[in-house]
């Protein structure tokens, strides 16, 4: 299993404290705020927190894991599994990855990974994620990893005065 977490270029690792400063700067920059919901910076302690305590998925239905390229080990992203539903066998799936590694196949690996581990670690059977109809980027990247168009909010996001509509993708790890 330990392989498993290991693709051609990254690796995913826990969180770790060493992780506040990054995780931070990350979770406070305006520009992720729109696809993650978020309206208030968050605190170092809040972040500190968090990393004490959501990375146990089955107690808390979440865990977060850094994206680190394999050759430098420098942290350039992380991928979040939540609202993981142990009955029903599923959960969402969420990736950031910095600007600088965008375009290079490294989030199609990471969801690769991702998808391989919520399979054979978890038990996962489906994974889903919501993405804006104007981030173009995160569509592409998530059909190339095998995710279907399930569903979609119409006029369901406000973005500055603009509504945009919310797409559902779906990945069957077993078929």
């Amino acid at each position: 299993m330990k392989n498993m977490l290991k693709g051609k270029t990254v690796f995913l690792r826990a969180l770790d404290t060493q992780d506040v400063d990054l995780i931070l700067n990350w979770e406070n920059n305006p520009a992720n705020w729109r696809v993650s919901g978020t309206k208030v910076p968050f605190s170092r302690q809040s972040i500190v927190d968090y990393i004490a305590s959501a990375q146990d998925i089955f107690a808390v239905r979440q865990v977060r894991l850094v994206v680190c390229l394999n050759e430098s080990e420098e942290a350039i992203g992380t991928i979040d599994l939540f609202d993981y539903d142990p009955v029903h066998q599923h959960a969402g799936v969420g990736v950031l990855i910095v600007e600088k590694q965008r375009e290079k196949g490294v989030g199609l690996e990471v969801l690769d990974l991702i998808s391989d581990y919520a399979l054979n670690a978890i038990g996962i059977r489906n994974l889903e994620c919501n993405i804006l109809s104007n981030n173009e980027a995160s569509i592409g990247l998530f059909k190339k990893a095998g995710f279907n168009e399930v569903g979609c909010k119409k006029k369901w996001f406000n973005n500055f005065g603009e509504w945009l509509d919310q797409y559902n993708y779906q990945k069957e790890l077993i078929k």
